[in-house]
């Protein structure tokens, strides 16, 4: 580990360059709360993925975000700025900026910053006083959908940017993608890494800001992220509904014949999956961080939950909690048609019943793989020789991060204590990120910084989305810190 010293507000780290932290921390300060109103009109946009909008582009959501954003980044202090929204025929828009090298000794050296947009739907009733699209700041904490996941990113990229100008701290060159898919898989990412190979570069270092932490005292390392894959079945068993006193107990139910599916994947009394396609071993490396994360956090470092009263957890403590959380497979059921609302459902055995459904990947597992035998398990045989398709989405690969070099690991030790008042730590997350993988296996050797403001409560996806205003400062400042020293 290289030393580290410095005095009087001023960190060095032997070698590098010389950062001081306190005029940085304030330059950050002062130029992410003065996004915070933007931050906020940018949360009153309904710019849901297009998962969940087919119809994105004609409603302009995502576009109405993507220029809001360009004129809040075109506003800012950052010398040599060139920000565009581009937009490929067909594919949702991504924020693009390039921000030259200050440093001539580091003018071919790229550093990549990522983020997001687009957001999930509302996903539930939303507690007295919050809405989804309607900012509501409480002490530390600004509510709305996307303030976390992750509308922050490009307030703290650019709050980063525009200190690190402030300051006169010489960088190499900055390159900010934001794109608009993310939450639906990435579908349109691919397009985009190709159509801007060339002004993207070659990276060196890739800062992904769209990840998450497990307390808010310190900066969280990402080391690893699960795949996804999900897929909708549906099971016909009938050409229109009949009366269910006629049909029951004749005509199989297509619920309990996609009970009967799922339980080929998925042991229903202990949610284990089945399929040892979907299973890997945990590296022993990996197994170790866990060991430490839990022994130092305890419960909390496997996440906390707005769980019933008595809800029992799955996992026997909580490193295995964890383990299951970030390397363990799992399955949840996210969405369901052919049911009908309680006020509507008469004395009729239903034609068919559809289920979406998520499964989630350990970090080095195949999807490919994974997908042909989930697929295998679905259509084979079907029960009671029942009609049954299944429809797929893009797949997410995994990520499991290589090895960080000895400087980044001394900065962000520096970076997090500076910062944040305490050390970083590292863990795994059980999310996917599917920029993370497409990078990995683009650019083999690059370097990898992946951190993020979803902690406790913050709830992603959920009802009551928060943003955790000092830490997404602390995040934008260990960015900043870290361009300023990045080789």
């Amino acid at each position: 580990m290289n030393e580290v010293g410095g005095s009087q507000g001023e960190t060095t780290l032997e070698g590098l360059p010389r950062v001081p932290t306190t005029a940085l921390s304030e330059a950050v300060r002062t130029s992410f709360d003065a996004g915070l109103v933007v931050l906020a009109e940018y949360t009153r946009i309904a710019c849901l993925s297009p998962a969940f909008d087919p119809d994105w582009e004609a409603h302009g959501h995502l576009a109405n975000a993507a220029e809001l954003l360009r004129t809040w980044c075109e506003s800012r202090s950052v010398p040599g700025a060139v920000v565009e929204v581009v937009r490929l025929p067909g594919r949702t828009p991504v924020l693009l900026a390039e921000i030259p090298a200050t440093d001539p000794a580091r003018a071919d050296s790229t550093t990549l910053i990522y983020g997001h947009f687009d957001k999930q739907p509302p996903l539930g009733a939303w507690r007295e006083g919050l809405h989804p699209f309607e900012p509501v700041l409480e002490g530390d904490r600004l509510y709305g959908r996307g303030t976390a996941d992750d509308g922050y990113a490009t307030f703290a990229a650019f709050a980063a940017f525009e200190a690190l100008a402030s300051i006169r701290a010489a960088h190499g060159r900055l390159v900010l993608l934001v794109e608009s898919s993310e939450e639906s898989g990435s579908p349109d990412l691919e397009a985009y890494l190709d159509a801007l190979a060339s002004r993207i570069g070659r990276p060196s270092l890739v800062v992904c800001l769209d990840s998450g932490c497990v307390t808010y005292d310190r900066l969280w390392v990402t080391t690893s992220l699960r795949g996804n894959l999900v897929c909708t079945v549906r099971v016909d068993v009938l050409e229109e509904g009949v009366h269910s006193g006629a049909a029951g107990g004749i005509v199989p139910s297509s619920f309990r014949l996609l009970r009967q599916l799922l339980g080929r994947l998925e042991d229903a009394g202990t949610g284990e999956i089945l399929l040892p396609e979907l299973r890997v071993e945990v590296p022993e490396h990996r197994a170790r961080e866990i060991a430490e994360v839990a022994e130092e956090f305890g419960d909390a470092a496997a996440g906390t939950f707005p769980t019933v009263p008595g809800l029992q957890l799955t996992g026997a403590d909580a490193a295995d909690r964890v383990t299951r959380g970030t390397w363990g497979p799992s399955l949840a059921l996210t969405g369901i048609d052919g049911v009908p609302a309680l006020r509507e459902g008469g004395n009729v055995l239903r034609p068919y019943t559809t289920a979406k459904i998520s499964l989630r990947l350990p970090p080095t597992c195949d999807p490919g793989v994974a997908r042909r035998a989930v697929e295998a398990a679905l259509v084979e045989e079907p029960p009671a020789g029942a009609r049954v398709t299944v429809e797929w989405e893009e797949p997410a690969a995994g990520w499991d991060a290589p090895a960080p070099a000895r400087w980044l690991e001394a900065v962000l030790e520096e970076a997090s204590t500076a910062y944040f008042g305490a050390p970083p730590r590292s863990m795994g997350l059980g999310g996917s990120i599917p920029f993370m993988a497409s990078l990995g296996a683009r650019y083999p050797g690059t370097q990898f910084l992946a951190t993020g403001v979803l902690g406790p409560e913050s709830n992603a996806h959920g009802p009551n989305e928060f943003l955790h205003v000092p830490t997404a400062r602390s995040v934008a400042a260990v960015v900043a810190h870290v361009l300023a020293v990045a080789p």
